[in-house]
Parts: structure tokens; C-alpha cells; sequence
């Protein structure tokens, strides 16, 4: 077993482990983009479920992309109810022996037994001669090991670049990505001016999530205050609001917009467009506020200030992560109690229902939203224009 970083072939041939989210994915590729810049000859393949798996396609840092559905293996009860699941991990172990990899890491930690069981079968399937993962003291398969201090101890995106690190691979660009193509932006810009110019949209275009994906509905700020909070910034700068979300969403669109008392412009995108449209479309927008969610993270991809609000998810792990991006502004707006986070807190999962009151979003007002709201904008327009006097002078 090592701790120290290692170096491998040039021609090295690795297999990347993210089962997660979206948001979760896009927190590896600071961490994906360094080891393609390290070793621009090896093959480097990226293992992912399907509902992430699209989310880089097109992007020449990585040269494949196998897609597990994890989700039929998340419990023991699965297995034992629906053995002939089994018969889909066949292909798979074959793919991975057949790979011959060099390397694999595992950007996961190792919290709950079942899952730990799950890695190490994954991690041996390979055959490969290095097992880079986490260690919180449940990491005695992996012969190459780094540190795991718990939830928030490292920002999730900097856990990511230190299992790089491990294999010797850095960036300087630690910038979020989406590869998007041409036909992402033109549905984007489609979605966003239909009938209308550019130069006759309501501007600042401020988009808003209400909601939280279905893993925690516990998340979400109440609807009342995303109303209460379009308002106030309706009075303050104008505008149009644009509610972002998935189909299942809609509902939580009807209700926000019918309680809201300002006549601001409203336009719900619940289930339209692909999420890489979903990404084009975060990049046109002047301002971006959601809850903790994916969109948090494909907003900051595409360079859009952004306002996250978090309650009793650990925001020290999955705050917006800009990478030290110059200009590239992000906010977290939160509450400060003694109980917070209780998801995701130490080496524990903690409670993704939050507690019965949840305090930590119930009593999260409006004022702080929108004070960091205001203040993006602020430093957005005054960025636009000290670039506009830039490109005049020269």
C-alpha cells in the first residue's frame, strides 16, 4: 500500500469510477481534465449511471464512457429479490478484464458498508495494478490511498484533484465543464428569445430552481420565499425570471408563480430541453439562484454568477466550486445553527429528510438572498463594463 504519489506509463490506460449525479459528475472534471493533460497519450475511460451519462459526451478528454445502472444494486434486498439482475454485470466484467487497465480511481468515499462491498468487487474487476481511492479507515483494498477527512474537511471537487495528484497528475484549470455543440446553444437560444430579438428581451434575465432533484426534496427553500424573492428583486432591477427545473417541477412552477404579486415576466422551463440545453441556456442568463442541486454546479460551468442556497446539506463540500476562475462570481447563502449540516457531516450520511422543522431553511429569509443577489449583479454589470472600455481603448 501507498500514500504517495505515483507516475504512470504515458500510454497509460485508466478507468475513472463516478456513480453519481450530475452535479456530483461535473465536480470531477477539474480532476478528469488533469489527467488528460498529464498523460495526453494514455486512454482514459470514465464509468458513470445513466442519468449523468450524457452529460459529457463530446468532450476529447475522454475516450470512453461505460454506463452502469447502480441503482439496481444499491441494496442488498435487490439482489436477493431480483437475482437475475446479476446477468447485467456480465458484459460489464468483461469490458473492464478486457480493458486492461493500468490504474482506476474511485472518486467516491466509502460510507456505507454496501456501497464499500460494491467498490472493492468493482475495483478488483479491473484487474488493474493500481486502486486509487479514499480512505477513511474502510479503504484496505486500495493499494493507493489518500486521506479522507470527512465531508466538507476538502471542497468534493479538491477530494477529486487529490485522487489525481495521486496518480502525479495537476491542472492549473480547474474551471467545471460542459461540452456543448452548436445545436445545445441554437435550442437554448431558441427557449430563451423564441419570437423575439436580443436586443428585446427584459434584461437582467434572472433564472431560479425551486427545486432539489427527487434524492432530497428536503433541500428546497420554501416556494413562498422564490415568489417573495422575485418580487424584491423585480422592484429592485427589473428583469424577467426564468424557473428551471424538470418536468416533475412544474407544479412547484405553478405554485411560485401564482403566488408572486409583482407583474415580472415569468417563463417556466420545467422539462423543456435537454440538460445540455438546460447548460447553454444557464450560459446566456445574467444571474443564476437555485437551491443545492446540479444546477447550481451546471450554472458555474457555464460562467453564471450564481447564488446557492443551502440548508442542511453540507455547503462546505458542495458549495459552488469556481476553481479560482478569474471574474467567475459564486455566493452561498446559509444559516449558521448548531446542528448544521446534518447531511453529509463527518464520515456519516447523515439525514437526507433533515430534521422535522428544518430550521435551517425554514428561518433562512429573503433579505440575505437577495442582498446576494443585488451584489452579483452589481459586480456583473461592473465587469461587462470594464471589459466594453477595454475593447474601446484598444
Amino acid at each position: 500500500m501507498k500514500t504517495q504519489p505515483i507516475k504512470l506509463p504515458e500510454t497509460a490506460r485508466i478507468l475513472v469510477i463516478k456513480m453519481a449525479g450530475i452535479g456530483d459528475l461535473l465536480l470531477a472534471t477539474p480532476a478528469l481534465r488533469a489527467l488528460r493533460e498529464t498523460y495526453p497519450r494514455a486512454r482514459i475511460d470514465l464509468l458513470v449511471t445513466p442519468a449523468s451519462a450524457g452529460i459529457l459526451n463530446d468532450w476529447e478528454v475522454l475516450d470512453h464512457i461505460i454506463v452502469l445502472d447502480k441503482y439496481l444494486f444499491d441494496y442488498p434486498q435487490q439482489i436477493l429479490t431480483n437475482p437475475r439482475n446479476l446477468l447485467r454485470l456480465a458484459p460489464l466484467w468483461h469490458e473492464l478484464r478486457d480493458a486492461h487497465y493500468d490504474a482506476v480511481l474511485l472518486l467516491h468515499h466509502l460510507t456505507l458498508p454496501f456501497g464499500r462491498l460494491k467498490h472493492q468487487i468493482l475495483l478488483r474487476a479491473t484487474g488493474a495494478k493500481w486502486r486509487v481511492g479514499l480512505d477513511n479507515g474502510h479503504g484496505w483494498f486500495l493499494n493507493l490511498r489518500v486521506q479522507d477527512n470527512g465531508f466538507g474537511a476538502m471542497h468534493e471537487a479538491e477530494y477529486n484533484l487529490a485522487l489525481a495528484e495521486a496518480v502525479g497528475a495537476t491542472t492549473n484549470d480547474k474551471r467545471l465543464t460542459v461540452p456543448l455543440r452548436e445545436e445545445d446553444h441554437r435550442q437554448a437560444w431558441q427557449l430563451l428569445y423564441e419570437h423575439e430579438g436580443p436586443e428585446n428581451i427584459k434584461r437582467p434575465i434572472i433564472a431560479m430552481h425551486p427545486g432539489s432533484g427527487t434524492y432530497s426534496t428536503a433541500r428546497r427553500w420554501a416556494p413562498e420565499r422564490f415568489a417573495q424573492l422575485a418580487d424584491t428583486l423585480y422592484s429592485d432591477v427589473g428583469g424577467q425570471l426564468l424557473l428551471m427545473g424538470g418536468p416533475e417541477e412544474a407544479e412547484l412552477h405553478r405554485q411560485i408563480t401564482g403566488m408572486m404579486q409583482s407583474t415580472m415576466p415569468v417563463c417556466s422551463l420545467a422539462g423543456k430541453g435537454s440538460i445540455k440545453v438546460t447548460a447553454a441556456l444557464l450560459e446566456q442568463v445574467d444571474l443564476f439562484i437555485g437551491n443545492d442541486s446540479a444546477l447550481v454546479h451546471l450554472a458555474v460551468a457555464g460562467r453564471t454568477p450564481t447564488v446557492a442556497i443551502f440548508g442542511l446539506t453540507n455547503a462546505s463540500a458542495w458549495e459552488p466550486f469556481t476553481g479560482g476562475t478569474p471574474g467567475q462570481q459564486a455566493a452561498v447563502v446559509r444559516l449558521n445553527l448548531p446542528c448544521m449540516p446534518c447531511f453529509y457531516r463527518g464520515h456519516d450520511l447523515g439525514t437526507p429528510g433533515g430534521c422535522a422543522t428544518r430550521d435551517c431553511l425554514a428561518l433562512l429569509g429573503v433579505d440575505p438572498v437577495a442582498t446576494a443577489a443585488r451584489r452579483l449583479l452589481r459586480q456583473a454589470t461592473r465587469s461587462k463594463r470594464e471589459v466594453s472600455l477595454e475593447g474601446g481603448s484598444s
